[in-house]
């Protein structure tokens, strides 16, 4: 037992916990200049300096004797046992829907802990479309993007707006709207070879951010074609002197190269291609959703408050254990009330 608290007294010891606070700020540092994951570098150093501090709440006399101290490094503890657990298990991403198109479990860039295990493939919802009010030179205002869901697993629909700072939580990871959105003209594919028609669409460069750069490269779906599709706006969609919103422009002609040669499309047109025929449906809009993952919000909310409350037991036991006005102001005063009384 001796030597189980010897290690333990080692273990809390507050020159380890300079070494080690010093080792998790060279770790994030190396990593951010070198491009690593810093999930790692948060980890081990974060797991360490809890081993620290558990200790020093196991040893130290004082916590035993303040349990207002002792309550903020429990909290505190559970700080750093929940970051490291979050960071273990966070996934961040992104995904970019057109109007009408559902969500079926992927992402298109995505990073993720290394014991992520959500269910991010059986999430679906779709969507419905968006408002993004505009002030004078584009300035940017609410975000307003409705979308539905249908839950197998749950055996319930629904529906919800959702916003840059108001979310779709949906099996635990949330769904917000980016500032990344444009502009997305859909295709009907026949393939020349018989099959069933398909629908697809060209999600292409943000506005109004590249308003003079509406171009992308698309293949129709099982075509090994590559088509150059740019987008030609005849209007002025967002004037720049007013309040408006987000809108698909009434006036638009498509731009299409294919084969070397050089197409215009309106709503309705047909392009025969080599291996089968391209049907411009019209233009709709695309949306940017930033997806995250993180289970321990709320715990870390519960245990900041905790720590908080903890910290204020503390200091109110502390000082309301001593008199408001320091003794020497009473002698002081207790002393001129003499004097006065014995005055002739």
């Amino acid at each position: 037992m001796s030597a189980l608290w010897q290690l333990l007294t080692r273990l809390a010891s507050l020159r380890l916990t300079l070494v080690l606070l010093a080792l998790l700020l060279t770790a994030i540092v190396g990593a951010m200049y070198t491009g690593q994951s810093i999930t790692w570098a948060l980890v081990i150093p974060l797991t360490l300096v809890g081993i620290n501090l558990l200790a020093a709440i196991i040893v130290s006399p004082a916590f035993r004797r303040h349990p207002g101290l002792m309550v903020f490094h429990v909290a505190l503890l559970a700080i750093l046992v929940l970051v490291t657990a979050g960071r273990l298990t966070y996934l961040k991403g992104h995904v970019d829907l057109a109007t009408g198109q559902m969500f079926e479990g992927q992402l298109a860039e995505s990073e993720a802990g290394p014991w992520h295990a959500g269910d991010l493939d059986e999430v679906r919802f779709v969507n419905e479309g968006f408002t993004i009010e505009y002030g004078p030179g584009w300035r940017r205002g609410h975000t307003y993007n409705r979308v539905s869901w249908a839950s197998e697993k749950n055996n319930r629909d629904g529906e919800a707006v959702v916003g840059d700072n108001t979310p779709l939580l949906i099996e635990g990871y949330r769904f917000y709207t980016s500032h990344n959105k444009g502009y997305a003209p859909v295709f009907l594919w026949q393939p020349e070879r018989g099959g069933s028609p398909e629908l697809g669409t060209v999600n292409l460069p943000s506005y109004p951010l590249n308003d003079y750069r509406q171009a992308a490269e698309w293949s129709p779906p099982g075509s090994d074609q590559s088509l150059w599709v740019m987008l030609e706006i005849q209007e002025d969609v967002l004037p720049l002197d007013s309040h408006t919103s987000f809108q698909l422009p009434d006036r638009h002609q498509l731009i299409v190269r294919a084969g070397g040669q050089r197409h215009l499309l309106q709503p309705g047109d047909t392009l025969a291609l080599t291996d089968g025929q391209l049907t411009y449906e019209g233009l709709t809009s695309w949306m940017g959703y930033r997806v995250q993952y993180d289970w321990t919000i709320h715990w870390l909310f519960a245990a900041a408050a905790l720590g908080i409350g903890g910290l204020g037991w503390h200091y109110w036991q502390t000082y309301n254990q001593r008199p408001w006005r320091p003794r020497y102001e009473q002698t002081a005063g207790q002393a001129t009330a003499d004097r006065t009384s014995t005055r002739p």
